[in-house]
């Protein structure tokens, strides 16, 4: 240790930015506000309940989008709920994000090419941050987008847009994989 590690080590001094402080405040407290519409609301429900315990990532559901910086959009979108999407993406306070879940909210799904009613994808009436495939998505797949979601906060800052760190996410592509293994290992002993 050199002579500037044992001066910061007795004083319980921390050197970082502040950018480093907010953006890890914001990540570590997720509040997602579940608009559940098919099938893929039942994996998100399975999701928050504690066989997955979304807790111990600082990821607390919310039912308010005033509460709310995370919406994770669930199932079919219809041509009627797409206005009631966008006006409740509207009442999120800011920087919210949006996270796509399933076939049907990323293209429209198994409907998008003989369902006159369907939206093919939500990203048609609002911007989408994360898309999480399948039809419906694991848990597993769900909190790998939350993950996602987390690193694209960690990524953003005062000087960093949110297209800029999405362009770095896409770049470095991290596995959740090896992360949700180890919280396994973690849980079972």
């Amino acid at each position: 240790m050199g002579l500037l590690d044992a001066a910061v080590s007795r004083q319980n001094v921390l050197v970082t930015s502040v950018d480093s402080v907010l953006n890890w405040a914001r990540l570590s407290s997720l509040w997602p506000m579940g608009f559940g519409l098919a099938c893929c609301a039942i994996e998100m429900m399975a999701t928050n309940a504690s066989n997955y315990d979304l807790e111990r990532f600082g990821i607390f559901p919310r039912s308010s989008p005033r509460q709310s910086d995370l919406m994770i959009v669930a199932g079919t979108v219809t041509m009627k709920m797409a206005e009631r999407v966008v006006r409740l993406y509207e009442q999120m306070p800011e920087p919210r994000y949006v996270l796509s879940m399933g076939s049907c909210s990323n293209c429209g799904g198994p409907y998008w090419e003989h369902g006159y009613h369907v939206l093919k994808g939500v990203d048609r009436v609002i911007p989408v941050d994360v898309y999480v495939p399948g039809c419906p998505p694991r848990p597993e797949a769900l909190i790998g987008g939350l993950m996602k979601i987390q690193e694209l906060i960690r990524m953003e800052g005062l000087g960093v847009s949110r297209a800029d760190a999405l362009k770095k996410l896409a770049e470095a592509e991290s596995d959740p994989q090896p992360l949700i293994e180890e919280a396994r290992k973690q849980k079972t002993a």
